[in-house]
């Protein structure tokens, strides 16, 4: 095998299926990156069992060959490289060889044979999606995915179609972020649950542009498809939270407000919310509305804090208990000036939403108050 390649396409190559390397194996042949020619393209591939990443490039193969090489070791090599072509050859050792001006570096490398298929899946059903859409989708919901073990479906976003509308949905059981749009072409209805590792590896991959991406699933596996990139993944096995019935239809205290200015206000009362004094333990923000007025305040042993900030407000006065860190997840992703925050009682879920923007909906569960 003998490859000659610029080093910013292989660079962006290897950054998009890096990260579907196994960091903890017993199986060093998944701690590498299967290298293989065809013609005048190279195939980089990456699995760890669980997602899978294939990336295919172009560049001038003098020979054709395959081979398997740790990833993180040939990825950080090529980083550091200098700007400019690099020449990657297989020599009779079966050693790596990779050529650069000064630069030579021989690296060993593992049978390609041993290298694991990814699945190969039969899609039952799919969708095709503007890359830029599905970004954007993935940002206003991946952060409200569960960290828990204990509960692996919530470890997922829920990808639903009903009637042409595509839902994706994360919930982590103290708060719930669902996002829509409608699809432009026909297709059935179907749900699955994906992990948010693969999401975030896939959001990472895809452009900000108009460029589709297909998305299909079959009973246990997913498969998204661009121009040049292939991902695959495990999907995830249990009942997803029946979203629709837990998000209130009705309020009885509604404020409207500019969303950047609702933001500062937790940015700042966050610095006394996050206590200094006892590790990762984080103090609820009170929250109480009155006419036009809503008032922000944290009080622990680092010091107190109290924010106010004048807004359109109807229905009933409320003070309730918050985790600020909830509403700021959810104000960073919104894109829109004004939102509506929706308040039931001092112990139901908390709505956020763009006031002119019916496809974005968050819930927040209340925190009780100590006396």
């Amino acid at each position: 095998m003998k490859i000659v390649c610029e080093k910013d396409k292989i660079l962006k190559a290897l950054n998009s299926v890096i990260k579907a390397v196994a960091s903890k194996t017993t199986m060093p042949i998944l701690e590498g990156i299967l290298i293989q020619t065809n013609d005048n393209e190279i195939k980089f591939t990456t699995y760890d069992l669980e997602i899978g990443i294939e990336y295919l490039m172009e560049a001038e193969i003098e020979v054709q060959g395959s081979t398997v090489v740790n990833a993180i070791m040939f990825s950080e090599i090529i980083r550091k490289l200098p700007d400019t072509q690099i020449n990657i050859t297989l020599n009779e050792k079966n050693l790596l060889v990779i050529e650069c001006e000064g630069s030579l570096y021989k690296l060993a490398t593992m049978n390609p044979e041993e290298f694991p298929e990814l699945p190969k899946i039969s899609v039952e059903n799919s969708i095709q999606i503007e890359q830029n859409t599905l970004k954007s989708m993935i940002r206003k919901t991946i952060f409200a995915v569960s960290i828990e073990e204990n509960r692996p479906i919530f470890t997922g976003c829920l990808f639903q179609t009903i009637e042409n509308k595509l839902n994706v949905v994360a919930v982590d059981g103290f708060r719930l972020a669902w996002n829509s749009t409608i699809l432009k072409e026909k297709t059935n209805d179907f749900s699955a649950v994906i992990p948010g590792k693969t999401l975030n590896e896939v959001n990472k991959i895809i452009l900000d542009s108009f460029d589709t991406i297909k998305i299909g699933v079959s009973k246990n596996q997913a498969l998204f498809e661009m121009d040049n990139c292939k991902v695959v993944t495990r999907l995830l096995d249990g009942e997803f939270l029946n979203y629709s019935n837990v998000i209130p239809q009705n309020w009885e205290t509604r404020i409207r407000t500019n969303k950047n200015n609702l933001q500062d206000c937790f940015e700042r009362i966050s610095l006394i919310s996050a206590s200094t004094t006892e590790k990762e333990k984080k103090y609820p923000v009170k929250v109480l509305i009155d006419i036009g007025k809503v008032t922000i305040s944290c009080t622990n042993q680092t010091g107190d804090a109290k924010e106010e900030l004048y807004v359109s407000t109807e229905g009933k006065n409320l003070e309730a208990g918050f985790n600020p860190k909830y509403f700021l997840d959810a104000l960073k992703v919104i894109d829109d000036e004004e939102v509506f925050v929706d308040f039931g009682s001092n112990i139901s879920p908390c709505i956020i939403r763009p006031i002119d923007n019916e496809d974005y909906t968050y819930m927040i569960l209340p925190i009780r108050l100590k006396e």
